[in-house]
């Protein structure tokens, strides 16, 4: 790194006020935001709390209208694409509520695929008799063998494919636009799962060639928790269904949009998603060139150094260009290993935060045992020198 980008990430640094006590190497799950986009949020709060009548029935849609078109600038897409929502979990179910779905239909996902988006899937099958088919991917997924294996469990009953656009569990990049592009062959429109791509990759989902992109804008970009976005082309605009029922029109009386009952989910405090345009203000492009560059030369670093110890290898990603600012390493199992699941975490991951104070995930996928490793702005390499000495000693990694 150039003397200037280290003087640029020093400063960079500074915007974040986390515990001193932790080590924080967990951004992939719950990034946390810098000051100003904090401060933000908290003035857009303070504003409704001032005069909630005007806020909420003659202020709220507009300033909704005006946050999407900057966030559609960054997405490089038109703001009528774009619904602000809450969380990509909650797009999912939008998505999900939205597809008509008979009995024997199929929905395809990747054995890769984040579990809250399965269990979205499985209980939208379960209400219509449709079914949750996975396809299994090639280890180490490579682009051309990704899309081919999707390909071969498409059938003529198949009504969407879902995707993640990085996945959550093995922190693989997922070409889906050469996804898309096979599914646009054989008329199947495409759902992608993308919050772990927004900032650390250029998401334009109109390149993508997509039918829906869900995101949460709280990872890499680092707006505050509660905020994110439903991206849906117009071809889909007309069969939007909102699963949570609420008033359905616009409260301040403006056209009717497929936007309207995700604008009104009932009374809310809309402060993070206005504050998105924060955040993308924060991230000007020379400061998310200096994060990615910065956040993959600390993984690369440090996942250099987790190789070296016995056993652990590789897992998804065996090229340091298969990654940007996270990834994953396989590390073996200990006799009488079990795996561990939501709420459980793995025994190394409590001994690493109970003993160390650090924060990372430690799980596993498909039978086999990983660390995840995340890095932003405000790691620093002594955050992963300690990691990996505590791993060294720890009797939990063999």
């Amino acid at each position: 790194m150039t003397r200037y980008a280290e003087e640029a990430v020093s400063e960079l640094q500074s915007h974040w006020e986390l515990d001193a006590s932790t080590i924080y190497l967990n951004h992939g799950s719950f990034g946390p935001s810098p000051r100003p986009v904090m401060q933000a949020r908290e003035q857009w709060s303070l504003r409704l709390e001032r005069q909630p009548m005007k806020f909420f029935c003659r202020d709220m849609e507009q300033l909704l209208e005006e946050t999407a078109e900057i966030l559609a600038a960054f997405l490089q897409t038109k703001a009528d694409r774009l619904a602000l929502i809450d969380n990509a979990t909650l797009a999912m179910n939008i998505v999900a509520a939205s597809t008509d779905l008979t009995p024997g239909d199929e929905i395809l996902l990747t054995d890769h695929e984040y579990g809250a988006v399965r269990n979205i899937w499985n209980a939208r099958c379960q209400q219509s008799g449709a079914k949750v088919v996975s396809a299994a991917l090639p280890f180490p997924p490579q682009d051309e063998s990704v899309v081919a294996a999707i390909e071969a469990r498409l059938t003529p009953r198949t009504r969407m494919i879902v995707i993640s656009h990085v996945t959550s569990p093995t922190a693989c990049i997922l070409p889906v636009k050469a996804v898309c592009a096979m599914a646009r062959r054989h008329g199947v429109p495409v759902c992608i799962d993308g919050p772990h791509a927004i900032a650390m990759l250029d998401v334009h989902p109109e390149d993508i060639g997509c039918d829906y992109y869900c995101a949460s804008c709280h990872k890499w970009l680092c707006a505050p928790f509660g905020s994110g976005f439903l991206w849906i082309h117009p071809r889909q605009h007309s069969g939007i269904r909102c699963p949570i029922v609420s008033w359905g029109g616009s409260i301040a009386g403006r056209p009717a949009s497929w936007k309207d009952r995700i604008n009104w989910l009932g009374t809310r405090d809309p402060a993070p998603l206005l504050a998105i345009s924060a955040a993308i203000e924060f991230f000007s492009a020379e400061r998310l060139q200096t994060f990615r560059h910065y956040s993959h030369s600390l993984i690369c670093s440090a996942r250099r150094k987790l190789l070296e110890l016995p056993s652990v290898s590789t897992f998804c990603t065996p090229d340091e260009s298969d990654f940007v600012s996270m990834c994953g390493v396989e590390l073996p199992q200990p006799k009488g290993w079990k795996p561990g699941y939501h709420g459980h975490p793995d025994p190394l991951q409590l001994e690493l935060r109970d003993q160390h104070g650090i924060e990372v995930p430690v799980g596993s996928w498909n039978g086999r045992r990983f660390l995840r490793l995340s890095a932003h702005l405000y790691n620093r390499p002594q955050d992963f020198d300690t990691l990996i000495s505590a791993i060294h000693k720890s009797e939990l990694l063999t």
